[in-house]
């Protein structure tokens, strides 16, 4: 007897050298929809190359947050495919199809994607949690986190939503970030709940607030123009 076909969510990962951003593309390769997370306008070309390429339906364009290192490329790809954007609600962004709010799922083929409220780095920060995956924005790097220091961040509200919410998934969960720095590209929550220099080992609330107060980042470079950009989704890029 064959073997009962299951359907796949496959992910492609892609880069960003400037900003270091991370962007995902989500395909459920039974119905051919797909949804990317977190793209960047100077990769336009690249992403909707690859997502003519694979013949597949782009059917959501998602953002964890509201960027603050570049300019996002959901306008331009809504143009483009006729795909809906998503974000967090508390994001207060008047252009997106769907605002989430904590708990909400949509659905992408065969699967369903929750979103998680992960606020500190940023008021609306929401991850998104699908089949064993948690693409977790600027709330948890690879031994790492968002910065708390600009933009509503907040650092004890960001151990909150990584001890409460996202160290509550399974160890085994896959861990996609926003960004990385260092040269990673995957973990897991059981890997950040052991070796997390920020939040790993049980670390408390203050040492966590202590760490983030001490670490004097320089200010994003595109802040200024970032910022309003993604407020509009993108939309604005051709005006600043």
């Amino acid at each position: 007897m064959a073997p009962s076909h299951q359907p796949t969510l496959r992910v492609r990962q892609l880069f960003d050298n400037e900003s270091f951003t991370y962007t995902y593309l989500l395909i459920d390769a039974e119905s051919c929809a797909a949804a990317i997370i977190d793209p960047v306008v100077e990769k336009y070309e690249r992403d909707r190359r690859c997502i003519e390429e694979l013949n597949i339906q782009l059917h959501y364009i998602m953002e964890t947050h509201i960027h603050a290192d570049h300019i996002t490329g959901a306008a331009k790809l809504k143009e483009h495919f006729a795909a809906k954007i998503v974000a967090g609600k508390a994001t207060e962004v008047d252009c997106a199809d769907l605002l989430l709010n904590d708990g909400d799922t949509i659905e992408l083929g065969s699967y369903k994607i929750k979103a998680l409220a992960t606020p500190g780095h940023t008021n609306g920060c929401m991850s998104y949690y699908v089949d064993g995956m948690a693409f977790t924005g600027d709330a948890l790097f690879i031994r790492g986190t968002g910065r708390t220091d600009f933009q509503e961040g907040d650092a004890a509200t960001l151990y909150e939503s990584v001890t409460q919410k996202l160290f509550t998934l399974p160890d085994a969960t896959l861990v996609y970030p926003a960004h990385d720095y260092n040269g990673y590209t995957i973990s897991t929550i059981g890997e950040e709940k052991r070796y997390n220099p920020r939040l790993g080992k049980g670390k408390s609330k203050q040492e966590f607030i202590t760490i983030m107060d001490q670490l004097n980042l320089e200010e994003p470079l595109k802040i200024d123009v970032a910022v309003p950009a993604n407020m509009c989704c993108g939309y604005m890029r051709d005006r600043i």
